[in-house]
């Protein structure tokens, strides 16, 4: 048997509880009080984990900063993946877009280390869509890369205004008629680069 889980920290359970409140609620409607209240802590104690709610809401998206895991699936499959698991994200009931979007949306730009958090994410997941462009020898990857996050924030604003998860199989969709028109030939089972021909074996 595997051993049980160990029990959380008072830093841990002060960073879940911010976590949800600040996503399902809004980072400026939740303030410390209500987080310690959340936990049955004293404001004190809150403190003593995190020194302001900056530092709190720093730690709050820096924990929502998660990379892709690893995958041993072809890289176009690995792409259009992304849209799937958007679609079952829309479906879920405590879906609220964006953490980051949100932040800075409600934060404004001025708050420039929100920003810079926000923008690392971004920026990390255009790298990610680039790199599995790259492994399939797509000529502009930098460019398409852009417009495939592009597809994936659009798809979350849709399904915002529409409550309609639907719009991150538009996205698919869209995402496969640019990996086309790339070179990329995307099949059922199998993904490879146009033009290439498959080894022959004797």
């Amino acid at each position: 048997m595997a051993p049980p889980p160990a029990p959380q920290t008072m830093k841990e359970r002060i960073l879940e509880t911010a976590d949800k409140l600040f996503y399902l609620q809004g980072i400026r409607a939740i303030g410390v009080d209500t987080i310690a209240a959340e936990i049955g802590i004293s404001k004190r104690t809150l403190y003593n984990h995190f020194p302001s709610k900056d530092a709190l809401i720093a730690a709050y998206l820096e924990r929502r900063f998660v990379q892709p895991r690893p995958s041993d699936k072809p890289p176009a499959e690995q792409i259009l993946a992304t849209f799937d698991s958007l679609e079952r994200r829309f479906a879920a009931k405590d879906f609220r877009g964006c953490p980051f979007v949100n932040a800075v949306a409600e934060l404004g730009p001025a708050d420039r280390a929100v920003k810079k958090i926000a923008i690392a994410f971004k920026e990390s997941r255009r790298t990610w869509f680039r790199d599995r462009l790259n492994e399939l020898g797509v000529a502009n990857a930098e460019a398409l890369a852009t417009q495939l996050v592009l597809l994936v924030d659009g798809s979350i604003a849709q399904d915002l205004v529409r409550d309609d998860p639907a719009m991150a199989r538009a996205a698919k969709e869209a995402a496969t008629v640019l990996l086309r028109n790339a070179g990329v030939t995307v099949g059922d089972q199998t993904t490879v680069k146009r033009g290439k021909r498959p080894a022959r074996h004797p």
